[in-house]
């Protein structure tokens, strides 16, 4: 298996490239890529390994995607993003699990349970990486965002109480709610306490490599410890990034820019794995289905996929606007949500790899020795509320988002918001320069350094206003700042030239052409922040 992973890694990067340079969603490409590599004779079989997924690709992207979300954000939708995460997966386990139960005669009740508890959470892979792509207002990604990051908790949870009454292990209510509050509060003191110890030491090391493979490492770190007290590895890495990410501001500039290189490139590795690894599940999948009627096959498959997207279509109506009705708090708090942007959150239940993971973990017998229940059909099923919320939402929300005309006007907001905060951080700067030349000795500083300052910050702080402005084409020439970013960064290019120059003819070794391309390369940063 180890040769076919590598290659399977290797090809998911090379088509994710490709789909990105067309501008093709990378997501539903790999899961086609790889439902169509199934189709191939010849191509063994690459089955999914649960351990593979839960402790090697879920907490770097937990991890990643909670460095990213804001936890003002989460904190004042946290009553929706808790009916998402907490509510919704546990009222699609029993929905799920009732009509499974009535369309597969193989399943119990608690197996046909625990295929309710598989297909309930949206994938956290699948929500944040189609919903970047599809530039949703802030507000619905908030939403989804920490929905994605918590449901799986929920629905893992969920999962095992229903798997052990399944298996023959005895399960009440009583030890099913146990478990999850033990789940719940364990993973909450693992990634409080680890969230905190891990930005400590980091700041205290002052080493940005060192910081970095810190955070490398810390997301597995987490999740194990929690999973081995029998707390939710999920929501431990989950709260510890939201700390490392809150406190980010601790750190250098060169952690952070480090930081950021270093898990947007894990995050579209560890994805297109992913999605690449879901399509080629097909062959595995068919293959243990010899022997069972289709016509009941298609009969379930059609059933449970529709239950899943209907309860979650009726949840986001339901708990969107009773909630609503009710109070008059909700009302105030709250910013009340056009039904289009309702039907969206709705509509973007992609499920993903986590939820073929716990399929594939079901084991293939019971405790007294018994086959497990309908245990095929179970994986079959998964596998088709899989690829179908990955195809039928993937491919449709584009359309939808621009029919219902659901984009915000959250990039003028961030400009007008950056451009005031500029002015703040300009004038502050102004006063600073001041006092220091005021405390600096009588010719101790050439008089050309304060105006070159007062203009570069004056510059800086224009430069976000004309952003606001009209545009080059209407005024019929650059702006000051448009001009001043182009002709410095030519400048720049020019200097970046003469180095490579210098150290071609050997004037300068490698490590001291590094060190002059890095502030350059810092500087057209700075130039280039938006």
């Amino acid at each position: 298996m180890g040769p076919a992973l590598l290659a399977v890694l290797v090809a998911s990067v090379l088509l994710a490239a490709i789909a990105r340079r067309y501008d093709v969603s990378a997501p539903l490409a790999l899961v086609v890529a790889g439902l169509a590599a199934g189709l191939i004779p010849g191509i063994g079989a690459i089955e999914l390994e649960p351990e593979l997924v839960l402790f090697v690709i879920l907490p770097p992207l937990l991890w990643s995607a909670g460095l990213e979300s804001s936890y003002v954000a989460l904190r004042k939708n946290v009553r929706p993003i808790g009916l998402l995460a907490v509510g919704l997966p546990l009222a699609t386990t029993f929905a799920v699990g009732v009509v499974a139960f009535h369309t597969v005669p193989e399943l119990t009740v608690a197996a046909a349970l625990t295929l309710g508890a598989i297909v309930a959470p949206p994938d956290a892979v699948s929500a944040t990486a189609i919903g970047r792509r599809l530039g949703l207002p802030r507000r619905v990604m908030t939403l989804l965002g920490g929905e994605s990051l918590l449901n799986d908790a929920t629905a893992l949870t969920a999962y095992k109480v229903a798997l052990a009454a399944a298996i023959g292990t005895a399960a009440t209510w009583t030890s099913g709610l146990g478990t999850f509050a033990l789940a719940a509060a364990g993973g909450v003191l693992v990634g409080g306490a680890l969230g905190w110890l891990i930005d400590h030491v980091r700041f205290w090391l002052g080493d940005p490599l060192v910081e970095s493979a810190i955070g490398l490492v810390a997301p597995f770190f987490v999740y194990f410890l929690a999973e081995q007290i029998h707390g939710s590895g999920v929501i431990a890495v989950v709260v510890a990034a939201l700390i490392l990410g809150q406190r980010s501001t601790r750190a250098s500039y060169a952690t952070r820019l480090q930081d950021q290189a270093v898990w947007r490139a894990i995050q579209l590795v560890l994805e297109s794995f992913a999605f690449l690894l879901i399509g080629l599940q097909l062959p595995t999948v068919v293959g243990e289905l010899a022997g069972i009627s289709a016509a009941t096959l298609a009969t379930a498959s059609v059933a449970v996929l529709a239950t899943v997207i209907a309860v979650r279509i009726a949840w986001m109506y339901a708990f969107t606007y009773l909630p609503r009705a009710m109070s008059r708090g909700i009302r105030t708090r709250e910013p009340r949500p056009s039904p289009a942007q309702v039907f969206i959150v709705a509509w973007a239940g992609m499920r993903g790899v986590v939820s073929l993971a716990a399929a594939f973990a079901v084991p293939l017998t019971t405790l007294d020795g018994a086959e497990f229940p309908g245990r095929p059909q179970l994986v079959f099923l998964t596998f088709v509320v899989v690829v179908g919320t990955l195809l039928l939402h993937g491919l449709t929300l584009p359309w939808l988002i621009r029919v219902l005309d659901v984009p915000g006007d959250d990039l003028h907001r961030d400009a007008v918001a950056a451009a005031a905060a500029q002015t703040k951080a300009t004038q502050a700067a102004a006063d600073r320069l001041d006092e220091l030349l005021a405390k600096a000795k009588p010719g101790a500083i050439h008089e050309y350094t304060p105006k070159a300052l007062r203009a570069w910050n004056e510059r800086r702080s224009q430069a976000a206003w004309e952003e606001l402005g009209r545009s080059d084409e209407e005024i019929g020439q650059e702006s000051p700042a448009a001009a001043f970013r182009r002709l410095r960064l030519a400048m720049l290019q020019a200097e970046r030239q003469s180095f490579i120059a210098q150290r071609d003819a050997g004037t300068i070794d490698d490590e001291v052409l590094r060190t002059m391309l890095r502030g350059l390369d810092l500087e057209e940063a700075t130039l280039n922040r938006d």
